[in-house]
């Protein structure tokens, strides 16, 4: 092994300074600092991908005896690797690991019990559920979220399912983007 003692390297105008070759290990011993005043890139987690949609336009409605399966969230606030599509995210190829979800559903008309469901591939994951009070004037609006911390693999989907027991045929859903959203990331690989 041999010893470079110097303070500074740089690499000719307009290139790169590349250190080690393919399948060197570059080691960085304990106690030593690496400090960064420009960009970063290859290191750590990036959080891809990352999605957030939500509900918009006219009112979800659904029958007393079934699932809103997928709910539709009709718009995206940002999608990352264009994952999430027809109210379905999709891991995308090469990214697998375990990702972060979180969606909220706001109910009204007259609800007793309100479930939100997170569902992978096609078996529930995490349930939230927002039981009926006795007073009856809090009956109007109801709102549940869900989270769930979930090892996704390449191909696997991530959707929301929502369902309320009601006194009347049927159950609506907000259609706002401030009430109702679906969102995630990835957090490891």
């Amino acid at each position: 092994m041999s010893l470079l003692n110097v303070n500074k390297i740089d690499p000719a105008t307009g290139t790169g300074l590349e250190l080690g070759s393919s399948g060197d290990t570059i080691t960085i011993p304990s106690g030593a600092t690496i400090a960064n005043s420009g960009t970063a890139t290859g290191f750590g987690e990036n959080n891809t991908p990352y999605f957030k949609a939500y509900t918009s336009g006219s009112t979800q409605q659904a029958s007393s005896s079934s699932y809103l399966d997928p709910v539709a969230f009709a718009s995206e606030e940002f999608d990352s690797d264009s994952a999430f599509a027809s109210n379905i995210f999709t891991v995308p190829s090469g990214k697998g690991g375990k990702y972060f979800f979180h969606a909220q559903i706001e109910f009204y008309q007259n609800m007793y019990d309100c479930y939100v469901l997170l569902v992978k591939n096609s078996s529930n994951v995490n349930v939230a559920r927002n039981k009926r009070q006795t007073d009856s004037s809090l009956w109007n609006l109801r709102t549940v979220t869900v989270s769930a911390i979930v090892d996704m693999a390449a191909g696997d989907t991530m959707k929301v399912k929502a369902f309320a027991e009601t006194s009347d045929s049927d159950y609506n859903i907000f259609a706002s983007q401030t009430t109702n959203w679906f969102e995630g990331f990835r957090i490891a690989t």
